[in-house]
């Protein structure tokens, strides 16, 4: 530990050290203006932080002070009742400070204590228990409005992040307080207790034990346990004051000082109001004029100086406007415009309900589990959705566009359902006839009374928020690779330097630039194929990255290493994997009709050739979907990648694999063979 843990605690043992051993006078006297100090310090730092939580430790430190200042009192009155004297401070409280006199004295310390147990700590007290229980009220709240900014991009994860951490934090130190100001209460009884007990016990000791006269004795120890209650309340004063300062205290940008000059002053012509009031005390009654003049006369110079800089202030504000306007007519203004958004989410103010949390809507809460899970499932962090209604489009019409570009749309209506029949139509079933949007099935939106029937007879009943999160997440898995940027990349790679920097530094810069990994990483998403294993990824990429360096060839490379995971996306425990083959003659056509370049290889087909090919291949993969199969084509891991560039444009949701990318110990049952006539 260091020197400064140390000497916290040694603190806390030497508080417990002086209600056990007598000190001397001399170390009582020093230990006294050490608690007025700390008492002093402690209020100061409070009036000048800016919000709560900058004090965060001031529940802990309310406890401590209070168990030091009580074992000042055990000690004192030890000293008062054994020595006839607690020190030069505690005389000097009792004689100089109340002048001596016994009722001077005891109505100064009553008064104290009433105003510190009355006012202070009794308002302290009720303030930290609303405080605390607003502020857990508001964390939902709170946490909601940080998710709504995070996905309508204007603060960042980190951000989020301790906003987050700053609520909870808020919640933890106004409950503490909550608890702590019932130590104030008691530190105020206990003040009152201990000084009667001083007074009582002194005059029995003084008269018993040191032979003094009852006049003496009460006038001996009353005087010294005045002074002894002085010198502790009035530290507990400041304290008391601290905690409230503390748990009223607002976040601003200044401290209460700032805060308070600027807010109270706010209004300088309202200062000649209370200088003319005060002038027509001094002519209206029996007060000195020499005494309201000076007073008015300040606080009217007061109020015209204010007014005088308030006046500068705005001109400097406006001239500052002015310099906007200007700055926004510059051509160089327009860069800022240029800026588009990753992903898009448009939608008619019909939909407007989806988004706005206080009329129910969850869409925010949905985009944020829609991001967890494509990261979960591809790997990649989605980038923040920016969400905001458009009045160009129809009501119930919302569109997504990735980087600016409209690239799916649909309609959803509020007050209905979708239906989605299994297979078999029930003509009872009446509704507005549409097409699920992310799929694309025949699909009816029925009424709330249509609904309960319409679950009895087998269909598939969804609300409007779930239709609209579900095609979100199907277009952005469809999308996913456009999304992965250089930039993007780069956060990926930086993750994988903290846990297996080895492989990073083997391969970037001295095998792949970081442009190589996003083409491999984009030619895997491209095909559905999750990334979150990107350490593999990398190290497969080093291990053949020495002998090509062409990313199509590479990523072919990776698709075998990732093949227990290609099989677990295509394979049911328990059942054979069924399949379209690619036959030999298609095969051989295949690699005959790849060509070299300078550029890499390329596939070189005849048109003719190429419109048999693709209809073969529709006629197969239709008849595998009325059968309600999976259509996958398997073929040779030469011509995978050729047949997938030739095919992509066609039928980008085909699966196609190769005989290197299935475990051995899956089945595999061929249910059609595409070859060429």
């Amino acid at each position: 530990m260091k020197i400064k843990d140390y000497a916290v605690l040694v603190s806390v043992i030497m508080i417990v050290i002086m209600m056990v051993i007598p000190f001397p006078p001399l170390l009582l006297d020093f230990l006294i203006m050490m608690n007025i100090s700390l008492a002093l310090t402690i209020i100061l730092v409070a009036m000048n932080t800016k919000e709560a939580l900058q004090f965060s430790i001031f529940p802990s430190l309310l406890l401590l002070t209070t168990l030091f200042r009580l074992g000042l009192n055990v000690s004192t009155t030890r000293s008062i009742l054994t020595n006839k004297t607690g020190g030069q401070v505690i005389e000097t409280f009792g004689s100089f400070v109340v002048g001596g006199s016994v009722v001077i004295g005891l109505l100064v310390f009553l008064i104290l204590v009433i105003i510190q147990f009355i006012v202070i700590t009794k308002g302290s007290e009720r303030v930290a228990e609303v405080a605390a229980r607003f502020t857990l009220d508001a964390m939902p709240g709170k946490q909601m409005s940080i998710d709504a900014d995070l996905n309508a991009g204007m603060i960042s994860d980190r951000e989020a992040k301790v906003s987050r951490e700053k609520i909870a934090r808020e919640a933890d130190f106004y409950g503490a307080m909550d608890g702590a100001s019932k130590f104030v209460k008691g530190d105020a009884i206990a003040g009152i207790v201990i000084t009667l007990i001083n007074i009582i016990g002194g005059l029995i000791i003084g008269m018993v034990v040191h032979g003094m006269p009852v006049g003496d004795a009460a006038t001996t120890f009353t005087l010294l346990s005045i002074g002894d209650g002085l010198v502790s309340q009035i530290p507990a004063l400041l304290i008391s004051t601290a905690t409230g300062i503390v748990v009223t205290r607002a976040a601003s940008d200044g401290n209460l000082g700032s805060d308070i000059t600027a807010q109270i002053f706010a209004y300088p012509k309202l200062l000649y109001v209370v200088g003319a009031v005060v002038t027509l005390l001094g002519l209206a009654t029996p007060i000195n004029p020499l005494l309201t003049f000076p007073i008015a006369g300040l606080l009217v110079y007061g109020g015209w100086m204010m007014q005088k800089n308030l006046d500068q202030t705005k001109e400097v504000e406006l001239a500052a406007g002015d310099e906007e306007v200007e700055e926004m007519k510059k051509p160089e203004s327009v860069t800022s415009l240029l800026q588009v958004d990753p992903i898009e989410f448009e939608f008619g103010y019909g939909l407007i309900p989806l988004a706005d949390q206080k009329q129910g809507g969850d869409l925010l809460d949905r985009v944020i589990m829609i991001r967890r899970q494509i990261a979960l499932e591809f790997g990649i962090v989605v980038p923040v959705i920016r969400i905001r209604d458009n009045i160009q489009l129809e009501p119930n019409e919302y569109v997504v566009k990735i980087k600016g570009n409209r690239v799916a749309g649909g309609e959803v209506r509020l007050d209905q359902y979708l239906a989605m029949s299994c297979g078999l139509e029930d003509d009872s079933i009446t509704g507005i006839e549409t097409v699920e949007p992310a799929f694309g099935l025949p699909a009816l939106w029925v009424t709330e009374e249509m609904k309960d029937r319409a679950e009895l007879s087998g269909y598939t009943i969804v609300d409007p928020p779930s239709v609209v999160s579900t095609h979100l997440t199907e277009v952005i898995k469809r999308h996913a690779h456009e999304l992965l940027s250089r930039q993007e990349v780069k956060h990926l790679l930086d993750n994988v330097r903290e846990s297996s920097p080895a492989v990073l530094e083997e391969l970037i810069p001295n095998i792949l630039t970081i442009g190589d990994v996003q083409k491999v990483l984009i030619r895997l998403l491209k095909e559905k194929v999750s990334i979150r294993s990107l350490d593999m990824i990398l190290e497969s990429l080093a291990d053949n990255g020495v002998r090509t360096k062409d990313t199509d060839v590479l990523a072919e490379y990776v698709r075998q290493s990732l093949s227990r995971q290609i099989t677990s996306q295509v394979a049911v425990p328990g059942e054979p994997v069924k399949v379209l083959t690619a036959g030999a003659r298609l095969e051989k056509r295949f690699a005959e009709s790849v060509q070299q370049s300078d550029q890499g290889s390329y596939l070189a087909l005849d048109p003719e050739t190429s419109q048999t090919i693709y209809q073969e291949v529709l006629q197969q993969v239709n008849r595998l979907q009325q059968s309600g199969i999976q259509p996958i084509l398997l073929t040779s891991p030469a011509i995978r990648m050729y047949l997938r560039q030739f095919l992509e444009r066609y039928m980008p949701e085909l699966t196609i694999l190769s005989y290197s990318e299935l475990e051995p110990d899956v089945e595999v049952q061929s249910v059609g063979v595409i070859n060429l006539p």
